[in-house]
């Protein structure tokens, strides 16, 4: 399937991953696609975007409103109970000696959290294969980004959830698409 993605489908892939990453997620969720398509400039899909209102702004707040951001790091979590996370590690090296906490199995089975692949949750795999499904209901040879838009919309997920409180609707948008596209090939 890959094979038939467009150089800025692939790049907004590779700008899923980073988002997930840059967001310390588990999994490359469908937000990270949808904000991975800003990423990339002149694409089509955030051209029907920006034409219709949703911008990169927007979609990044309804991530935070929809509690999508991230998790909350560990830190943040033991502070909530009272603990200083900082001062736990510094009494663990003076009692055990430094980086006592980096060898244990917890720490051995998580891994550096910086390099490697992440994986796609099933809700954004999805939107990827519906996107094939999207380009050939078109009678599109590739895979481009306004059909990753198109399976976004056509799939599960927070940024179909983002894009239809936007007003966005799979068949109207499908409309856009071919007639841009159309429009292109015309001029």
């Amino acid at each position: 399937m890959f094979e038939r993605f467009t150089a800025k489908a692939r790049q907004v892939v590779v700008g899923a991953q980073e988002q997930a990453r840059a967001q310390d997620a588990d999994e490359i969720r469908t937000e990270h696609l949808l904000l991975a398509l800003y990423t990339v400039p002149d694409n089509l899909a955030i051209t029907i975007l920006g034409a219709l209102g949703v911008d990169p702004d927007t979609v990044r707040r309804a991530i935070v409103e929809c509690g999508a951001a991230g998790p909350v790091s560990d830190a943040e979590a033991l502070a909530t109970l009272g603990i200083d996370l900082d001062e736990v590690r510094r009494q663990v090296e003076l009692a055990f000696g430094p980086g006592a906490l980096e060898h244990t199995r917890a720490a051995q089975r998580r891994g550096p959290r910086f390099g490697g692949h992440i994986p796609f949750e099933r809700a954004a795999k999805k939107a990827m294969e519906l996107s094939l499904r999207e380009a050939l209901w078109l009678r599109h040879n590739y895979i481009g980004t306004e059909h990753l838009l198109l399976g976004l919309l056509h799939g599960d997920g927070l940024a179909r959830e983002i894009l239809t409180q936007h007003g966005l609707r799979l068949d109207a948008t499908r409309i856009i698409v071919d007639e841009m596209i159309r429009h292109r090939r015309a001029g």
